[in-house]
């Protein structure tokens, strides 16, 4: 019993649940028009009453709590109800199966993933220089070399691989440093060495260099004569280093007596390459740009201006290469820095030189790492950047046939006709009506490979669109052309970018299109325009 005073009841069963009742689920939903004056049971508890030991009563009280949901409550129900009817065959199965928690899973990750595609920041390069397991074998033409001495004769007379070890000996300083004339064959020979591992190749540089500066000091001014590798001589030595032969000039092959044919295996086996492919790659280039540097720089007049021209574009190709995508190219740099000074007839050969450079490759990353080859600081870097940017622009684009493509004034209205075609949706119809058959376009042009490719294309067409604006000295009188150029940057890529947490790629685009602009408005900002350009705040 339960005292007056008592807080807590002494009863402690639970209380009676009546709603999980049928026969108090009937008599609470009597309707009004009954005998008795009680509310009738709806038509779903009259057809079927609740039995909780059986199965369909348990179906019954979920329709129950199912036409008191809301109406979008009941349509993810209604989608979970099937989805367990179709996976298990069977509506006793539940609903939250493994089978349906590991699909919604997939569902929530896909909805909140972040897009592996990127653009990437360097660029793919490409396969110009193949793996050599053994250096090719270099012999000296010594048959029409007279010796001065003992020990010169001794080498002349060496298999190849003693004459190597003369060289790394030093040897080879005692007889031919500060004498009075050196052998062409001897110079080529070590020229050819540049391309064998470094333990080789640094002792060769050093004596073709040291034999080289020598020459230029101990000489007169009259007398003073430096060899200087041919282009055919430069393009055998890539070829040693493991490119095919170019189409610049065709490589006879190497007559080799039957003694130095011998020695070939002996050759090619000597030395190991115990750094990797393309740290000894790096190495053998540097080399070949330096002593190609001394040459134009001392000779200026030693390649014609066809021979500077195919070297340059040789020496371009040679950059690409997979291997060094990673690698800083300062010398490469500056030898071609070097050779754009040495062209004597610099506006004619513009054209063909940007005409041949922009088919170096068909990636247009690759083009643009290429552009980037030569540095903006002379004038005819600037006018190269500049000019090589529109020609390969109007070569990604299919608009090679511009009338005044190569007029220099006229280089930023031109551009600003280009950025209408830079839009996302012209490259996606570009792409699709130039890449793809016929069968393949209506199922790809919407597909997120082919965004991704647009977006890739339109990240390096920018950059080259800033490379020309930038290569450029704004006068006042083009002030109205920079002007249109920030507008259709503006109306034509940066509108057009739709960013998504599942696209990342196009972020990066629009933060470069958002970039350029603020780029060019301080072009703006720092370029006084001219009186015919209407300014509201000089206004009188």
């Amino acid at each position: 019993m339960q005292m007056a005073g008592d807080i807590f009841p002494t009863d402690w069963s639970p209380p009676p649940v009546e709603f999980l009742n049928p026969k108090a689920l009937q008599t609470q939903w009597v309707g009004a028009a009954g005998p008795q004056g009680r509310r009738r049971p709806p038509k779903e508890l009259e057809q079927k009453p609740l039995d909780l030991d059986s199965k369909q009563g348990m179906t019954s009280l979920e329709d129950l709590f199912w036409n008191m949901a809301s109406p979008s409550q009941q349509a993810g129900t209604l989608e979970k109800h099937s989805h367990a009817l179709d996976t298990s065959g069977h509506s006793e199965h539940y609903v939250n199966s493994l089978d349906y928690l590991l699909q919604e899973k997939r569902i929530l990750v896909e909805k909140f993933s972040v897009s592996l595609k990127v653009i990437p920041p360097v660029h793919p390069g490409e396969t110009v220089f193949l793996p050599r397991r053994h250096p090719l074998p270099c012999i000296l033409d010594s048959l029409h070399l007279k010796p001065h001495s003992h020990l010169e004769e001794l080498f002349l007379s060496s298999r190849p691989d003693q004459q190597l070890c003369f060289l790394h000996n030093g040897l080879l300083n005692n007889l031919y440093l500060h004498a009075s004339d050196c052998s062409v064959p001897l110079l080529q020979w070590l020229f050819q060495l540049l391309t064998w591992p470094p333990e080789t190749s640094s002792k060769a540089f050093g004596l073709l260099w040291d034999l080289s500066m020598d020459g230029l000091f101990c000489q007169s001014d009259e007398d003073m004569h430096l060899w200087c590798p041919s282009l055919e001589e430069v393009t055998k030595v890539f070829h040693s280093l493991g490119a095919p032969n170019s189409d610049l000039c065709s490589l006879e092959p190497l007559q080799l007596s039957g003694r130095m044919l011998e020695n070939k295996i002996s050759l090619s086996c000597q030395e190991q390459e115990d750094s990797p492919q393309e740290v000894v790659l790096d190495i053998s280039l540097s080399y070949i740009y330096k002593f190609l540097t001394l040459c134009v720089l001392m000779r200026p007049g030693s390649y014609t201006d066809q021979s500077l021209l195919q070297l340059i574009e040789l020496l371009c190709r040679a950059g690409l290469d997979v291997e060094l995508r990673l690698l800083p190219k300062t010398d490469l740099q500056q030898l071609l820095l070097l050779l754009l000074e040495s062209i004597c007839e610099w506006p004619g050969k513009l054209q063909p030189l940007c005409n041949a450079l922009s088919w170096v490759s068909n990636h247009h990353h690759n083009l643009l790492a290429l552009v980037q080859f030569f540095p903006n600081v002379t004038s005819r870097g600037r006018q190269l950047r500049s000019q090589l940017s529109l020609v390969i622009i109007t070569r990604m684009l299919g608009q090679q046939d511009i009338l005044f493509l190569w007029q220099e004034k006229t280089q930023l209205s031109l551009l600003s006709q280009l950025l209408s075609l830079m839009r996302p949706s012209s490259l996606r119809q570009y792409l699709v009506s130039e890449l793809l058959p016929p069968f393949q376009k209506q199922q790809h042009k919407a597909s997120a490979e082919l965004d991704h490719k647009v977006c890739y294309l339109c990240h390096s067409l920018l950059t080259l669109a800033g490379v020309v604006v930038s290569s450029q000295d704004i006068t006042p009188d083009q002030w109205g052309e920079l002007q249109l150029l920030c507008m259709q940057l503006d109306r034509h890529i940066n509108t057009h970018i739709r960013e998504s947490p599942q696209a990342m790629h196009r972020t990066k685009l629009k933060d470069l299109a958002t970039q350029i602009y603020i780029r060019w408005q301080e072009l703006l900002a720092h370029c006084q325009p001219q009186a015919q350009y209407f300014s509201p705040w000089k206004s009188t």
